[in-house]
């Protein structure tokens, strides 16, 4: 297999971008979702909690969302904590900053520069071609100083392509997944890593597998 990287990336993967940020701007026809509910960021609240565990476990000070969607989870939807507890939003309830990056969508398309305490990647690498996995999850270890963090579906998505194609391009199980982690952060030593993988259940429904690796210090707050 050709390797590619962020400067080459695969044509898929272009094409692949292009597709989404149309559908970002003309919704999702297949389920009949407007432009304002495709891609929103509601795959995030979900995950809030462990992140917010990670945040205190590190001292991370601030956060890039990588693959953020349209990061309305930042500003418009209340977040109700396990405690009982209402937020703004998810951004309140953790306390730190968040930058958001998504390719296809425009506002937040602007590549990152420098590197952040955490990264953060929900419900995206299962978009991503088998093919640019390796490169898009190194590029995650390389932005981040402590920890990443990220949740994948492993079973074929609700949502289709305008090409008609599944959403989830990339449906792989639990241990090809450890492998692409384990290789990234063999790259990236002194960064913590937390998996969160949504595999097919035998009794039906969806079971959760966690894979975790790396080592970080605790970041001294100022």
């Amino acid at each position: 297999m050709k390797t590619y990287s962020r400067k080459q990336p695969s044509p898929r993967y272009q094409r692949l971008v292009e597709l989404y940020r149309g559908m970002h701007t003309e919704g999702e026809r297949f389920l009949g979702l407007s432009p304002e509910h495709t891609f929103p960021g509601k795959s995030l609240p979900p995950q809030a909690h462990h992140i917010r565990r990670l945040l205190a476990e590190t001292g991370a000070q601030g956060l890039l969302d990588y693959g953020s969607g349209k990061g309305q989870q930042y500003r418009y939807w209340p977040y109700r904590d396990a405690e009982g507890n209402n937020h703004p939003n998810v951004q309140a309830y953790w306390g730190v900053p968040v930058h958001c990056y998504d390719p296809a969508y425009t506002p937040c398309s602007t590549l990152p520069e420098g590197r952040f305490d955490g990264v953060i990647c929900t419900d995206v690498l299962e978009h991503v071609p088998e093919e640019d996995v390796p490169w898009v999850v190194d590029e995650l270890f390389g932005y981040a100083h402590l920890f990443v963090f990220a949740n994948v579906a492993c079973f074929p998505a609700g949502k289709r392509l305008p090409n008609g194609q599944n959403a989830h391009c990339t449906v792989k199980p639990v241990k090809w997944w450890c492998r692409e982690f384990e290789r990234a952060a063999a790259r990236h030593p002194g960064v913590r890593y937390e998996v969160r993988l949504a595999v097919p259940a035998p009794a039906g429904g969806l079971a959760e597998e966690v894979v975790t690796g790396g080592t970080t210090v605790q970041k001294a707050k100022a």
